[in-house]
């Protein structure tokens, strides 16, 4: 009872964020903006008035860390691996490739920029699987800062904007088929309700084919974790060996566990559903908190090269996604 007591303040704000985000959200004509995006920015203002009271803090930074973590747990409920058979053989080899690009190319130009290599692998998470899911995820094992985090989702939700209004024209004028343009918009582009917008503004079947890819593509947060585990390990200790079982995101494995209890076909539709929807507002709720203990202030000092980071690396995998596409002929 004293524990909740104590969390039970800032958990209260954490929640109204949330549920403010969602109606924001939905009153946009189109779905361009997620509500996760909505409570980053809507944390950040509160900022400087929720610094000063101490009361919030501990509810603020459970939200930002535990519910983070039950959140992506529930996201597994939403996956299902016939999903991976279902897109077939072009997908997976295009978002090999995408991904490869993400990475590798951020990696790189994280370097020639300067910047910490967290930031950068935070904004290549973000651009190569899923936006702020994916950057949600891979931050806690890395021990990333907040600002750290609200500059990866902010870099990749600069651009989705741009693209959900330019991809259907770009479709268009590329006269590209609903399968082609629903790979190219399910590999390319980051945020689900921005996929979404873009698959669906091309027509209905490429929307259809973007949904399923963006969420084939979610599925990669494992390994990518995983990986990320082991190069903060050696970020600390360079010349220790390396113990799987003490860096492991235990969290993960559950993860891994909801995508495999979906794939069985047990769980009801409606049960299914409600977890999916729960585990996004927990989404919600924790951005909202990351955004609450983030400083514009702060953030301002990392500058224009993580943005840039962001908008190249993004604008690369669109690219590499559109030409491995028109080497497989799948377009």
């Amino acid at each position: 009872m004293y524990l909740f007591k104590r969390i039970a303040p800032g958990l209260l704000l954490t929640l109204g964020i949330a549920y403010m985000s969602q109606v924001l959200s939905n009153l946009l004509p189109v779905h361009v903006i997620g509500a996760g995006v909505v409570a980053l920015f809507l944390g950040m203002l509160l900022n400087p008035w929720a610094s000063t009271k101490e009361g919030l803090y501990p509810g603020i930074s459970f939200t930002g860390k535990k519910i983070l973590r039950f959140a992506i747990i529930l996201m597994g409920i939403s996956l299902n691996f016939t999903q991976v058979l279902e897109v077939g053989r072009f997908s997976l080899v295009v978002m090999v490739f995408t991904l490869f690009a993400a990475f590798f190319g951020g990696y790189l130009l994280g370097k020639f920029l300067g910047l910490d290599w967290k930031l950068s692998g935070l904004i290549s998470s973000g651009t190569g699987i899923c936006g702020g899911s994916a950057i949600a995820a891979v931050a806690p094992v890395i021990g990333a800062k907040d600002q750290f985090i609200a500059y990866a989702i902010s870099a990749t939700f600069i651009f989705d904007v741009f693209m959900v209004v330019l991809f259907p024209l770009m479709g268009q004028a590329l006269n590209l088929s609903d399968l082609g343009f629903g790979l190219w918009t399910g590999t390319a582009i980051n945020d689900t309700s921005s996929v979404v917008a873009a698959g669906y503004g091309f027509s209905e079947i490429a929307g259809n084919y973007a949904v399923i890819v963006k969420l084939t593509r979610t599925l990669a947060i494992i390994p990518v974790v995983l990986i990320f585990s082991l190069i903060a390990k050696k970020h600390k200790s360079p010349n220790a060996s390396v113990q799987l079982l003490e860096i492991f995101p235990w969290f993960i494995l559950l993860f891994l566990a909801m995508v495999g209890l979906n794939s069985t076909g047990w769980i009801p539709g409606e049960v299914s559903s409600f977890l999916s929807t729960l585990g996004r507002f927990f989404m919600v709720m924790a951005l909202g908190a990351i955004g609450l203990k983030t400083n514009f202030k702060e953030l301002s000092k990392s500058g224009i090269k993580p943005l840039l980071h962001g908008i190249t690396i993004s604008t690369l995998v669109v690219v590499v996604s559109l030409l491995v596409q028109y080497f497989l002929g799948s377009l």
